[in-house]
């Protein structure tokens, strides 16, 4: 068995260790949080053996093989080095860290340690989107020339909706772009094979000033004290995207937290000299298929109708429904099919730290395109 230690019991937490006892073959052995306490409760609540207040201590932790950076974004740079200098496998949540700096010395960090390193990038791992690969790798979307696409939610649309990552210093400089703007970008190229070299962006603060609970608020809770005090705004609530691909070809996203209505709506087109496709992650188990001479098609996660490449990524026969959590799986049994063979495959189809560093650059890019105003290179 292989063992896994968690740090970070908030959202995301959980929803790692949902997906890992779904393999079969790993154990999660340990969870660490801010506080002992706070971890004993967690881990009492989760049926996790062990318990520990800080990560020096989780990484003592006996025969323990992979650690999950379940962090907030503040700390994922930190949690990262500390766990490859401790020679374990990574698998960090998204960003992979706060700034290009950080990243390049991360992808570095993880070469020279010579373990699995993963990000979680997840939406590539849905059945659909690897059918759009899937599609595009054996040639049948003809030659690629446009790209584009949203990603909207609404669990900021109100004056009094605030959480830790609108502070700069806990989120980073973006919230829209970096928190699911990076969700896109990863997607895209992934589906695509090619990577966003250029970008223009016009980005937008809808409240400059958010009126925070004195108490604490948790992400996606309806806790809303009487005590409220005004949090100034730094990071955009919504934005414009225009991209340029390496082979020339061109796009565009939005992105936003204030779309009332939109809960987590990932959406991509692209469209090639013979046929377009489209996904929406709110209809996760469709694909469109866009046709000039034929009648348009949706195609639906069925094994037996997907492509044989990729058919292992839908696990129940057609009808069935599946989302989110079951690509998080999928996600995790690549990741740890790497971990069991030793080392890094040679070309993963799960997110690297070198995938999670390109986001990052992407990112860097955007938000000096805004500030400046102009096309800016992503600095690769």
């Amino acid at each position: 068995m292989i063992n896994v230690g968690i740090v970070g019991s908030g959202f995301i937490g959980p929803a790692h260790i949902e997906a890992l006892r779904r393999l079969g073959s790993v154990q999660v052995v340990a969870l660490c949080d801010s506080s002992l306490s706070q971890a004993q409760e967690k881990a009492r609540q989760l049926n996790v053996p062990h318990a520990y207040g800080n990560v020096e201590a989780l990484l003592a932790h006996p025969d323990l093989h992979v650690v999950h950076n379940c962090t907030p974004n503040h700390l994922h740079a930190e949690m990262n080095r500390q766990i490859l200098r401790a020679g374990k496998h990574v698998f960090s949540e998204k960003p992979l860290c706060m700034t290009p700096e950080e990243a390049r010395e991360l992808v570095a960090l993880a070469e020279q340690a010579g373990v699995v390193h993963g990000v979680s990038f997840v939406y590539r791992q849905f059945a659909m989107v690897r059918q759009a690969a899937s599609m595009r790798r054996e040639g049948s979307l003809g030659r690629l020339f446009a790209t584009h696409g949203t990603y909207l939610q609404d669990w900021m649309l109100l004056e009094t909706d605030y959480n830790w990552r609108v502070d700069a210093a806990l989120g980073g400089a973006s919230r829209a772009v970096a928190d699911i703007g990076s969700h896109w970008c990863d997607t895209v190229q992934f589906v695509t094979g090619r990577r966003i070299t250029d970008v223009m962006a016009d980005l937008a603060i809808v409240w400059p000033t958010r009126k925070a609970s004195v108490a604490g608020n948790r992400t996606f809770t309806d806790d809303r004290s009487a005590n409220d005090e005004d949090k100034p705004v730094t990071t955009e609530d919504f934005g414009s995207v225009l991209v340029r691909f390496d082979d020339g070809s061109k796009g565009s996203f939005n992105v936003s937290q204030v779309s009332a209505g939109r809960k987590n709506r990932l959406a991509f087109e692209i469209n090639g000299s013979e046929r377009s496709v489209a996904w929406d992650q709110e209809v996760p188990q469709q694909l469109w298929i866009g046709h000039r001479a034929q009648a348009n098609q949706t195609l639906s996660d069925d094994p037996n109708l997907m492509n044989r490449d990729v058919a292992e990524s839908a696990h129940f026969p057609g009808g069935h429904i599946e989302g989110w959590p079951d690509a998080f799986k999928n996600m995790m049994a690549q990741f740890y099919r790497a971990v069991m063979q030793g080392e890094m495959p040679a070309q993963p189809l799960f997110a690297t730290f070198h995938d999670g560093a390109n986001v990052m650059y992407i990112i860097d890019a955007i938000v000096k395109s805004h500030q400046q105003q102009r096309w800016v290179r992503v600095a690769y």
